[in-house]
């Protein structure tokens, strides 16, 4: 990576593949979502695992952020399970 380039998010930086930071980014926002739902419910895991239809151990990879551990479908099922509604907005890109 050469240096002085910027970029508009951490993802952009880190994956070569457009289509892969993409996906990334949905994964990476849904996963602090989700998070951020257990801890504002104060939750424990185990009742976070019923809730979202997935095991405890899943529910600890959730908190620790072990992005590889999910796919998207998988967290789009969880927030579903959960009774959260999710939305997709898609934009054009920014030309400079």
């Amino acid at each position: 990576m050469k240096h002085g380039n910027r970029f508009a998010n951490v993802w952009d930086a880190i994956e070569d593949d457009p289509e892969q930071a993409e996906n990334m980014k949905l994964r990476s926002q849904l996963m602090l979502e989700l998070s951020e739902y257990i801890r504002l419910h104060t939750m424990p895991q185990s009742e976070a695992a019923a809730l979202f239809g997935v095991t405890q151990p899943r529910i600890s990879d959730l908190m620790r952020g072990k992005i590889n551990l999910f796919g998207l479908d998988a967290l789009v099922n969880m927030a579903a399970a959960a009774g959260l509604h999710l939305e997709l907005r898609v934009q054009e890109p920014v030309v400079k």
